[in-house]
């Protein structure tokens, strides 16, 4: 399992590199742009976005241009999936590589970006995350916190012979998951018309991060209660450890 974990970190840090590395190039393309709609806007900062119009009208490739990054975006999903599914050999562990891989190569993407074009200015400055299907904005705080979550619930079930994960558990962290991508779309309207975000909305990302992390600790606490003992809603474990 440390060749698996030493394989997902190693992928992740080198996605995250790539990832920064095209992004450098999309703001090359894009920066002069953004400054002839926006002269008053300060160097580095993202928004506001352009429309989709405004793209158009900047020239006919650039709706083509659009198209291929949501392209990409998902592309990227996939890789991380594949990883994924090349490391893990049940459920549990493919779902755990996939949060290792996915939270290092976020973490990694922006500590490239910072050493590439000293962006972030500040973990509390916007970013857009991403576009599928509607545009992802926040502080870069909310990203990274959700990645070092990823990172440590991964680690914690690929060090482990599986979680006593039950329907609850599971309905807790896809809830919570859903909750933390509510609260990045929330201002979408506002971000696709061309505005400038409205404070981030910090409550609901902490309350998907809170019932995400309630019921992911609550199957690892789950693993040491005797069979007969075990709380309502827990399951039996993806795979014994005889089978590891």
């Amino acid at each position: 399992m440390r060749r698996t974990i030493a394989a997902l970190f190693l992928f992740g840090i080198s996605f995250g590199y790539l990832e920064a590395a095209v992004v450098v190039y999309l703001r090359a393309i894009y920066d002069p742009i953004r400054q002839h709609l926006h002269p008053d806007r300060a160097p580095n900062q993202l928004f506001p976005l352009i429309t989709p119009q405004q793209l158009a009208d900047a020239g006919p490739d650039n709706p083509r241009r659009l198209a291929i990054e949501l392209g990409r975006e998902a592309a990227t999903m996939a890789m991380l999936a594949a990883i994924a599914l090349a490391c893990g050999r049940n459920f549990q562990e493919r779902v755990a590589a996939f949060a290792v891989a996915f939270g290092i190569w976020d973490i990694a993407f922006y500590a490239f970006l910072r050493l590439m074009i000293h962006w972030p200015d500040s973990l509390a400055t916007w970013d857009i995350l991403f576009l599928i299907p509607l545009p992802w904005v926040g502080p870069v705080w909310a990203p990274v916190l959700v990645a070092f979550s990823m990172v440590v619930c991964g680690l914690v079930v690929l060090g482990s012979n599986g979680l006593q994960a039950g329907p609850l558990h599971w309905l807790s962290v896809l809830v919570g998951a859903l909750v933390i991508v509510l609260s990045f779309v929330w201002d979408y309207r506002n971000i696709t018309a061309g505005g400038m975000p409205n404070p981030f909305n910090w409550p609901l990302f902490l309350a998907g991060e809170a019932i995400g992390l309630i019921g992911f600790f609550a199957a690892v606490r789950n693993r040491g209660y005797p069979e007969s003992q075990k709380p309502r809603g827990s399951g039996s474990p993806t795979r014994s450890p005889e089978s590891a």
